[in-house]
């Protein structure tokens, strides 16, 4: 048996239980069980993006339990959990600083080929999503496509039975621990942008694909360039129609527009701009009361809009693009805290790394350089209130 077959074998026999028969109550606690028992010491609340090599072991844990993919149905090596459980899992994984590692696989293409692959792409890739043998990276956003992903240029061909592809990606999260990629690409230039994308499934250990790390402000490698010089795929890692990529990545989005407007990233701010009130007698300061209750404040009115959305989906509703309004209010508020956080350490504020402030310390900079980004990916703020303005107020564009 092999190492996929395996891990699918046992996560699915360890799925076999009714998880969504339990209590919230129930569940959390068995997540928190599992969190606590498998997780090393070392790898939580990491303050970069932990590499593969770094998290396998608790990559293949999770697996093997079906943690990894609780939201797969069972028959796949995941738990079937409902959206509600789903939320408490991601947040006891939060709680407890469980790092992210290869999300791509498991988060993002998995449940598209479940979606809309083929059964033999099911067959093929699913598994191998689970022993991590296959760890994928992101293929969408260009030089000149980020927000507007429709604009990219990548181009592949039909050529018998395989694909040419030429062009780059860029801001690739990880692709330097991927040997996989999916990615978006234009196969149809004679028709309306959208309408001419193709969704492929491209392998990285390959002539004619390379990639290079870009080193962030805070001085580690997480995003890269990845440059396609007739690389080649074939027709069978097609998912979907040809030129119907764009509805394929439509697929992606569901639950990921959720957590990407969780209070997660405030309350993490929060608390180290509190703990620098403490360190630094700021507690004392009504000027400072004032600006802390009022971030306090918008912190909780994103709790209330964010359990507003959750609790559609845990009633099996939908919604529309008015979850923009939550990945807005979540992105801006960490903002602003983070530059309370900056300011109220004085001549520190510049400073890298834990600065000493009385009897303890503090990364100053750390949810202050994070949050820059926050904003711009998975849709800027600005394209964000776009989609509002046009899709919900019925505004001109």
């Amino acid at each position: 048996m092999t190492s996929s077959e395996s891990i699918m074998t046992s996560a699915t026999s360890h799925a076999r239980r009714d998880w969504n028969a339990l209590t919230d109550d129930e569940f959390r606690a068995e997540a928190a069980r599992f969190v606590q028992g498998h997780l090393p010491q070392q790898l939580r609340f990491m303050k970069r993006r932990a590499t593969f090599a770094e998290t396998k072991d608790w990559y293949l844990a999770m697996a093997k339990d079906g943690w990894l993919v609780p939201n797969w149905p069972v028959e796949y090596g995941g738990m079937g959990l409902t959206p509600a459980k789903q939320l408490i899992c991601m947040e006891e994984m939060e709680k407890r600083g469980a790092p992210v590692g290869p999300v791509q696989g498991p988060i993002n293409l998995g449940p598209v080929l479940i979606a809309r692959g083929t059964d033999e792409q099911r067959r093929r890739y699913l598994p191998k999503i689970l022993s991590g043998e296959h760890i994928w990276c992101q293929g969408y956003s260009e030089p000149n496509a980020g927000s507007d992903l429709a604009s990219l240029r990548t181009l592949a061909r039909l050529e018998g039975d395989e694909f040419i592809i030429n062009g780059q990606k860029i801001w690739t999260s990880m692709a330097f621990d991927a040997n996989h990629m999916y990615a978006l690409v234009r196969t149809d230039t004679t028709v309306k942008k959208q309408a001419g994308i193709s969704f492929l499934i491209i392998e990285m250990n390959q002539p004619g694909v390379k990639v290079r790390p870009i080193r962030n402000i805070m001085g580690h490698f997480e995003q890269c360039e990845v440059f396609l010089d007739d690389a080649r795929t074939h027709r069978s890692n097609l998912v979907g129609e040809l030129n119907d990529g764009w509805a394929v990545s439509k697929s992606l989005l569901g639950f990921e527009r959720i957590w990407n407007g969780s209070p997660r990233h405030c309350v993490n701010a929060l608390t180290h701009l509190e703990h620098i009130a403490r360190l630094t007698g700021k507690f004392e300061d009504p000027v400072f009361l004032d600006r802390l209750a009022q971030v306090r404040l918008d912190v909780l009115d994103l709790g209330s809009a964010y359990d507003s959305f959750a609790q559609t989906m845990r009633t099996g509703g939908s919604f529309g693009n008015e979850v923009s309004l939550l990945k807005i209010w979540a992105t801006e508020t960490c903002q602003r805290i983070s530059e309370l956080l900056v300011e109220s350490a004085g001549d520190a504020g510049g400073i890298f790394g834990d600065v000493a402030f009385g009897e303890g310390s503090v990364d100053v900079l750390l949810p202050f350089l994070e949050s820059r980004v926050l904003t711009i990916y998975g849709g800027s703020s600005q394209v964000q209130r776009n989609i509002l303005s046009k899709s919900t107020l019925g505004l001109p564009a």
